[in-house]
This record gives structure tokens, C-alpha cells and sequence, in this order.
């Protein structure tokens, strides 16, 4: 049974509609801090960062309010990337963080992520446990007067953050000499990002880190890397950088302005960690990981699972199989050596790293030939339309079409009203062709 709130990545969706209201922010703030509350800790602490949407304003103070209801103490941290949430949450030892975001959507969606003390995002059954409460009737979850939590905001939780980054490389590293183009989305990396490569010494063109409330993501970020691709030829720079709306994605342009996606940074990485005897286990991905990557990492001995798509599902089966890195072609990375959840800024470290001593970013980054796969986001009202005859017949044509030439995937998107359809084969022309079919049934 799916969950009734909670999508693949916290909850999500329209400003002041359905879930995404001042009214259930409050309700959603007084069950997780009811829930982590009973968990026996000492201190009932909840920390709260959020992107630069300007409905933060409005959901924020409904969320703190919420805790605070239930007993919680509270720390807000203001614009802050998902994974320096996380971090925090953990180095803190806080009962629970919340990231108030909607990621790579545009700015009138938002939504939560939730994590536990350990840094790591909930498991479907804790969320299963916290909807229970969010639906409850009862008013016990209501603290005391005399047991009401406080409120304070710290302001440096960007420098915390990174700090942190830095500690998990040698004090020498530095980038001087290096120029880096870096598109932050108009998001929660803006300050972060450039203050921590301007540190280590690069010369930084940055741009998308002017938010004004409206424009996180607005044809800029991980989902519109072509800003990069100009800039990089603009400015002769040795790398792009681009980051989503929360920063836990990152996708790449080497200095050539071809564009990288997070199944070559996989790649690289896997071949690196593997060669300094870092690599625990093998690889992690997605059904959406590119076929190529499969064969390639296989070629080179490197074991490799797909798990369902979301970086919450590579995280909890690198968790099983103990495995320290995967992620999505998305730019979702995580680096289990580092981090408990998807972290751009750090995956762009671990790059950076590799190229500090001269090397191309054309070729550490270009590792493997990916099969052709295509990508169609179909707009729906129902997205349970995909259970629906017409539409498994039309899937089963499309199947019988491939004859065993690719593959097709047809999932629900677990964070927009939209069915994702990607197809992957040698032949461009048989992929369109499939697609096309199962397409025309959605739209019915």
C-alpha cells in the first residue's frame, strides 16, 4: 500500500493546494516531532533548513510552529544544501532535520524531506508511523504550556557545512589556477557553493545565485545545463558545475561543453575508488541507469544492482549490500565514504579533486559509450492511468515491438502529476517508435 503523504523524496507538490499548506505544514511539524520525540532522546531537538523558494516564508513558521506545539526545540538555518542538512542533523545530534524544499521543481511547488538522527532520510515504514499521527484525532500530541520548545536561528550553518566538506580531504587541496563555470539554480547552494571553491582557490563564474523567491530552477540548474555549456566556452574554463534547486544533484559540462550526467561521474568514480582500494562492494543504481553503465562497470569487475528510482532506494541498498557508492543518472551521487544522502558540492570536491593536477575534464569524464535512451514526461491529472487496460495493452504492443532490441520503462513520477517513459536501444528510430505508443494511451 502506497503512502497517503510521502512520495519517493518527502512530500511535494503545488503551493496551497492539497498538502502543501500552512494548515497540514503544522499538522506534518507536530507528528514527526511527536514520533521523534518518543524515541527517548534527551534533547528534543529538530534543526530546519530550506531552499529560496518564496513559499519557505509562509510553510516555515507554520512547520516551527508545529514542533514547537509538540515540545520540540528548534534551530533554523536559513538557505542551506539538503546534504548540509543532513550533516548537521547528525554532527548536531538533533532528533530529526527538515529540509523545506521541492528540489528541481519550479518555484511554486514545494515540500519536505525528512531525516533521522543519523543523517539518513526515513524509511517507509517511520513515514507509514508519522502519517498515522499526522491523521490522528486525539490532541495528546499537544505539549504543556510550561513544555513548549523554543525557537533560535543560527546563521552559520553554510560554514559549518563547509567545514565539514574540507575535513574529508588533505589540507594542501587547493583549486588555483583552475577555472570553474557554477550554476547554483537560484537555490540553497548559492552561498555555499561559491564561497567554498573561491576558498580553495579557483577562479569562479557564477551564476544562478540571484534568488529572487520565483526563479529557483527557472531555466537555469542541473534540469538546464545548457547555461553551462555556453558559459564554459564563454570563459574558457576547465569545468562546469551545475546544481539543483537543493543542491543534491549535479550535472557536469567538461571543457569541450559536452554535457556529463551522473552515470559518468558514477563511472569515473568507480574506476578511481577502485584503483586507490576505496571501493566497498561495487555500484548502486537505478531501473533509469543507463545500460552502458551496466556493461562498462562489468567489463571492469565492478559489481552493480538497480534499485527503484530515488536516491532515498540506492541509499538503503548501498545500506544492505554495503556497498559505498551509487546514484542516478539525475546527478543524485552518494557517496557513502562521505555522506548519507545525495550532496552535489561534495561529489564536485571528489571530481575536482581528480582533475587538480592538470588533467581534462574530457577525459576523466567521458568513461563510457551510453546506449541511446530517450526520456518522455507525460502530463497527467490520474497517474494511476498506467494500471489501466488500455494503457498495459499499449505497453505490452510497445514490449513486443522492442522484440528484446532495449528496454522500456513506465513509472508514475513520485514527485510531479506526470508519467515517465524512457526507452533505451541501439536504435533511435524503434525507441521513438514505442514510446510514441504508450504516450498515445496516457494521453486517453
Amino acid at each position: 500500500m502506497s503512502n497517503k503523504y510521502f512520495g519517493t523524496d518527502g512530500i511535494r507538490g503545488t503551493v496551497n493546494q492539497g498538502n502543501i499548506t500552512g494548515e497540514k505544514f503544522f499538522k506534518f511539524g507536530l507528528a514527526a516531532g511527536t514520533y521523534f520525540k518518543n524515541q527517548k532522546k534527551t534533547k528534543q531537538i529538530a534543526i530546519i533548513a530550506k531552499d529560496t523558494r518564496l513559499s519557505g516564508y509562509t510553510l516555515e513558521p507554520a512547520l516551527v510552529s508545529g514542533l514547537v506545539s509538540g515540545g520540540m526545540h528548534v534551530f533554523t538555518l536559513g538557505p542551506l544544501p539538503t546534504n548540509g542538512l543532513a550533516m548537521l542533523t547528525k554532527s548536531m545530534k538533533a532528533n530529526m532535520g527538515i529540509m523545506i524544499t521541492a528540489s528541481h521543481n519550479p518555484y511554486y511547488d514545494n515540500g519536505l524531506k525528512l531525516f533521522g538522527p543519523d543523517g539518513m532520510k526515513l524509511s517507509d515504514k517511520i513515514e507509514k508511523k508519522i502519517e498515522k499521527l499526522i491523521d490522528a484525532k486525539n490532541k495528546k500530541q499537544l505539549t504543556n504550556p510550561k513544555m513548549l520548545g523554543r525557537v533560535k536561528r543560527l546563521e552559520d550553518g553554510n560554514d559549518k557545512y563547509i567545514k565539514i566538506l574540507k575535513e574529508n580531504f588533505p589540507k594542501n587541496f587547493k583549486l588555483k589556477g583552475m577555472k570553474i563555470v557554477l550554476d547554483c539554480a537560484n537555490g540553497a547552494g548559492y552561498i555555499s557553493a561559491p564561497k567554498l571553491l573561491k576558498s580553495l582557490g579557483a577562479k569562479v563564474f557564477s551564476t544562478g545565485i540571484t534568488p529572487n523567491g520565483l526563479n529557483i530552477n527557472d531555466k537555469c540548474g542541473s534540469t538546464y545545463p545548457f547555461k553551462i555549456q555556453s558559459a564554459v566556452k564563454k570563459y574558457k574554463a576547465h569545468v562546469g558545475i551545475s546544481f539543483d534547486g537543493d543542491a543534491d544533484r549535479i550535472i557536469m559540462c567538461d571543457e569541450k561543453g559536452k554535457i556529463i550526467d551522473g552515470d559518468q561521474i558514477i563511472a569515473m568514480l568507480a574506476c578511481r575508488w577502485k584503483s586507490k582500494k576505496i571501493l566497498k562492494g561495487g555500484v548502486i543504481g537505478t531501473l533509469m541507469s543507463n545500460y552502458g553503465l551496466e556493461s562498462f562497470l562489468k567489463g571492469k569487475k565492478i559489481k552493480f544492482f538497480r534499485s527503484s528510482v530515488g536516491d532515498r532506494y540506492v541509499k538503503e541498498k548501498m545500506k544492505k549490500l554495503d556497498f559505498n557508492l551509487g546514484g542516478e543518472q539525475s546527478g543524485h551521487i552518494i557517496l557513502g565514504k562521505f555522506a548519507t544522502t545525495g550532496d552535489g558540492l561534495m561529489v564536485a570536491l571528489e571530481v575536482l579533486f581528480s582533475l587538480r593536477k592538470g588533467k581534462k575534464a574530457s577525459e576523466l569524464l567521458n568513461v563510457f559509450n551510453p546506449l541511446p535512451q530517450i526520456l518522455e514526461n507525460v502530463g497527467v491529472k490520474d497517474k494511476n492511468i498506467i494500471t489501466k487496460n488500455k494503457c498495459k495493452n499499449a505497453v505490452k504492443k510497445a514490449n513486443k515491438l522492442m522484440n528484446g532490441h532495449g528496454r522500456l520503462l513506465i513509472r508514475k513520477s513520485g514527485t510531479e502529476p506526470k508519467i515517465r517513459i524512457m526507452g533505451e536501444s541501439y536504435d533511435k528510430k524503434l525507441i521513438l517508435k514505442c514510446i510514441n505508443i504508450i504516450k498515445k494511451s496516457v494521453k486517453k
